[in-house]
């Protein structure tokens, strides 16, 4: 894993549970993107992603949520800074399996609360995505995510929602 020399034993660490999968726990990079990590915290701690589906998923790329819309149009009300090296900010943490970063529109500085977890590597996103944290445990049930039936859009047939998302430190 590219990302182990950030792992410490003081980052912060969310979990998703993931109704009727299991749960994913993610631990935040906050010298790598300070702006990205405090955003996705708060949005954790307010109980934003309850409920909120997955609702991008492709198999052998990544699976993506954080849209309270569901349509992959919404997110949260305010957006943030995009921290990544194509927008000016030094950002190394590479798009590898298990890899946590912000999605965002064509504006560099449009990321609110949606986020994609990788399902396998992507180098074509290093340095134009804010890559932000990476996966401890649980990429089992990001794999079942990943392999589920989808429709020409890439949703899937049957809702994979985040049941809870919590802060554990």
């Amino acid at each position: 894993m590219k990302f182990d020399k950030y792992l410490n034993d003081v980052n912060p660490q969310v979990e998703l549970e993931v109704k009727d999968l299991g749960t994913i726990k993610i631990e935040l990079f906050p010298k790598v993107a300070p702006i990205t990590c405090q955003n996705f915290l708060n949005l954790v701690e307010s109980g934003f992603y309850t409920n909120l589906i997955f609702h991008r998923v492709i198999n052998g790329f990544m699976i993506q949520g954080g849209d309270p819309t569901g349509t992959g149009c919404g997110g949260s009300k305010e957006t943030i800074k995009g921290e990544f090296n194509a927008n000016g900010v030094r950002n190394v943490l590479e798009h590898t399996r298990g890899v946590i970063s912000m999605a965002r529109t064509n504006d560099p500085n449009s990321a609110s609360s949606q986020f994609f977890i990788m399902h396998q590597n992507a180098s074509h996103l290093d340095g134009m995505y804010a890559a932000f944290g990476a996966v401890i445990s649980g990429m089992e049930v990001v794999d079942k995510i990943a392999t589920t039936d989808t429709d020409y859009e890439d949703r899937p047939l049957v809702d994979v929602v985040i049941k809870e998302a919590r802060r554990l430190r």
